[in-house]
């Protein structure tokens, strides 16, 4: 880079300039007023390669000399007036130590470093495009390798609930808001992977949304959506609680053992796998309610259920502690329900809830993540992005699984049945489940008045508009780039 400095000066393409900063703001003009030459613009190239060798040798102070281009002084571009490109700086480098007195700035170190490392394709957000001027310039006016970089400017992808800003994400961590810049929560490729995003799935993201030249937000149920549909097909089904209740079974003996057969980890799997059933269940803590709200179709005071391909479960009793928490349910089972299917028309249509033995149960410390921000524009308007942090982006609880869980290694993706995509954590030790995402459940948003056949519908209906909304968008976003990309060729995108 020094060297492309010195071959710019001998060319007398580059001055070294005298003037103060103040000085230098008022020769360079406005927006309306062109720039003035500085009084030492017309130095000769001996005199300017003479005073920069001596910046490098760090015979002047910081501030007194700085190397600019000659430029255009009316150029309407303010960059191309007479830009500086090497400053004093008298600062530790962990490379060099002292040695060097004089530092490159942004602009011809960008293009250059491009050229050095053979890059064709120089991607920039749109607040570059003024810059490219500059780029373009100063490899036109050196002997670079041909054939040149380009700088291409493009809009940055802005999510909603999202900050991209490495100064804020800087202070997150800093702060101890997260715990590292691989905490899952961050928007970071090494969050991403910890988190158990799939490339697969940010690709999806990448192409459903496209490439655009306008500034906007994309909402991050897009994201979401593209990671729920590549872990659906990808992660084996689970058996597993993070919120345990015990479920107890009155007409079950401590000595009687069963395990229930056909339980696929795939659905419509043929290879399956069987899980032990005993007198006292772990079953979901939402999963009973004493006093259910209108629409809630789970175990409550006289109901039945079907604990998920074992049994028909009828209420019996439950015990409260002195918190008013309820400490335990009791059910008696139908046996003679195991197996039947609700199509053979012996037992009628019944919500079904996953379960786990507790005799039998793994111990995993389960990490349920969520938005790192409550707004949608987190930092919008002059506000600190720090301000609407979620406090409930990270609650970590003791979860229980099926057995076969002692023996999942680190990376290992899965889904735990009716609560979520989760991955085992490889920076931790033990068993550690980070919650990648979870699966949605409206029950919650339903009207206190409506009927249970009401919450049905509207709850289909909502599934069916999620999915069209999603299409629409990924439509709308792929039209918007593709009609950027005919007006850039001169064509008419109506």
């Amino acid at each position: 880079l020094y060297q492309y400095a010195e071959q710019l000066i001998e060319k007398g393409k580059a001055y070294v300039d005298s003037l103060t900063r103040e000085e230098l703001a008022q020769y360079r003009g406005t927006l309306t007023e062109a720039g003035r030459p500085s009084p030492y613009r017309d130095r000769t190239a001996a005199e300017n390669l003479d005073l920069f060798r001596r910046m490098r040798a760090g015979e002047f102070a910081e501030g007194d000399h700085v190397l600019r281009l000659k430029g255009d002084l009316a150029s309407a571009n303010m960059k191309m007036r007479d830009l500086p490109i090497y400053r004093i700086m008298k600062a530790h480098h962990q490379n060099t130590g002292d040695r060097w007195c004089v530092y490159p700035l942004y602009d011809f170190a960008h293009c250059l470093s491009d050229s050095i490392e053979r890059i064709t394709h120089s991607i920039c957000t749109l607040e570059f495009e003024n810059n490219r001027e500059v780029y373009d310039w100063i490899l036109d006016n050196l002997d670079v390798p041909q054939p040149q970089p380009h700088q291409h400017e493009f809009a940055r992808l802005a999510l909603t609930y999202t900050i991209t800003s490495k100064r804020k994400l800087l202070e997150l961590v800093e702060q101890k808001h997260v715990s590292g810049w691989d905490d899952p929560r961050m928007p970071t490729v090494a969050g991403m992977r910890r988190r158990g995003y799939t490339p697969e799935a940010i690709r999806a993201f990448c192409e459903r949304i496209g490439v655009a030249k306008n500034n906007s937000q994309v909402d991050v149920a897009l994201l979401e959506f593209a990671i729920r549909q590549d872990l659906e097909a990808r992660c084996p089904r689970w058996f597993g609680v993070v919120e345990p209740l015990r479920l107890v079974v009155d007409n079950w003996s401590e000595k009687e053992t069963d395990t229930i057969e056909d339980v696929p980890r795939f659905r419509g799997d043929t290879v399956c796998r069987g899980l032990p059933f005993g007198r006292v269940l772990l079953i979901e803590r939402s999963d009973f309610e004493v006093t259910p709200p209108a629409g809630y179709e789970r175990l409550a005071p006289g109901r039945t259920i079907r604990l998920k391909y074992g049994y028909n479960a009828e209420y019996a009793s439950h015990t409260v502690g002195a918190d008013g928490q309820v400490l335990e349910v009791h059910v008696r089972i139908d046996k003679a329900s195991r197996g039947v299917k609700k199509e053979q028309g012996s037992y009628p249509e019944l919500r079904r809830i996953h379960w786990i033995s507790e005799k039998h149960a793994v111990a995993a410390e389960v990490r349920l993540y969520d938005r790192l921000f409550l707004e949608e524009e987190p930092g919008s308007e002059g506000r600190d992005p720090i301000a609407s942090l979620n406090p409930s982006s990270l609650v970590t609880t003791v979860g229980y699984l099926e057995p076969a869980a002692a023996a999942l290694s680190p990376g290992e993706r899965l889904q735990l049945e009716r609560v979520g995509y989760f991955i085992v954590d490889a920076t931790s030790g033990g068993l550690v489940l980070n919650r990648t995402i979870g699966l949605k459940d409206s029950w919650s948003k339903a009207p206190a008045e409506a009927s249970p056949e009401q919450v049905r519908e509207q709850r289909r209906q909502a599934r069916a508009e999620e999915k069209a909304q999603s299409a629409r968008k990924g439509e709308e976003v792929a039209l918007t780039a593709a009609q950027e990309g005919w007006g850039a060729r001169g064509l008419n995108a109506d």
